[in-house]
Order: C-alpha cells, then sequence, then structure tokens
C-alpha cells in the first residue's frame, strides 16, 4: 500500500494561484488523480494523469484553471490551481490506482488515499 501524504492548501482569495504537492512513499507506477470534498458533498474527481503523463482527464469545473502533472523520479504528483473560486473550497485528495494506468472519474477505482489538504478561496 503507498502512503501518500497532500501538502500546500490555504486561504486565499478569488482570483490567487495556489500548488498543491503530493508526496507518495514509493515508486506508484500507475495512474493517478485529485479529488476534492466540500462540506456535506460527494466526493468529486478534479484531475487524473498516467503514469508517463502521456494522458490527463480534467473534470469540466476546472478544465483551463487547473494543471495536473506528476515527477515520478521524486515520486510526487502536483495540481497547479489557477483562477481559483469560492466554489473551489474543499478538502483536496491525491489518490493513486494500484493495478492500471488507466485514468477514470471513479473515487472507488483508485485504492490509495492520503489525508487530504484544505483549500478555502474567500470572495
Amino acid at each position: 500500500q503507498v502512503r501518500l501524504e497532500e501538502s500546500g492548501g490555504g486561504l486565499v482569495q478569488a482570483g490567487d494561484s495556489l500548488r498543491l504537492s503530493c508526496a507518495a512513499s514509493e515508486r506508484t507506477g500507475h495512474a493517478m488523480a485529485w479529488f476534492r470534498r466540500a462540506p456535506d458533498q460527494e466526493p468529486e474527481f478534479v484531475a487524473a494523469i498516467t503514469w508517463s503523463s502521456t494522458h490527463t482527464l480534467y473534470s469540466d469545473f476546472v478544465k483551463g484553471r487547473f494543471t495536473i502533472s506528476r515527477d515520478n523520479v521524486a515520486n510526487m504528483l502536483y495540481l497547479q490551481m489557477d483562477s481559483l473560486k469560492p466554489e473551489d473550497t474543499a478538502l483536496y485528495y491525491c489518490a493513486a490506482r494500484r493495478t492500471t494506468n488507466i485514468v477514470v472519474r471513479d473515487p472507488t477505482l483508485y485504492q490509495d488515499w492520503g489525508q487530504g489538504t484544505q483549500v478555502t478561496v474567500s470572495s
């Protein structure tokens, strides 16, 4: 089981940028993703990326504003968030698949999860 630890969250104003990081305890070798959960909401897919970074997948509400990337040498996953909006306020999680490199939106298909980092965007 891969341990994942997110960092980089914080309190920002609308229009600001943040870069989230996710450190993996070991090489994951497969697809990874970011999800988010707002209070009293279900987990929501944000973005996913394959091992080689060849393919990425974004939710419609972040397309053009957020960029997912990874550094496989450092075992790191990143989420660059630009033009943040108050509705982006949520706990952001990174997740990894154990056996496949296919990027998907379904959170139940990711086996390893971090504890999350809070992002709060004020208006």
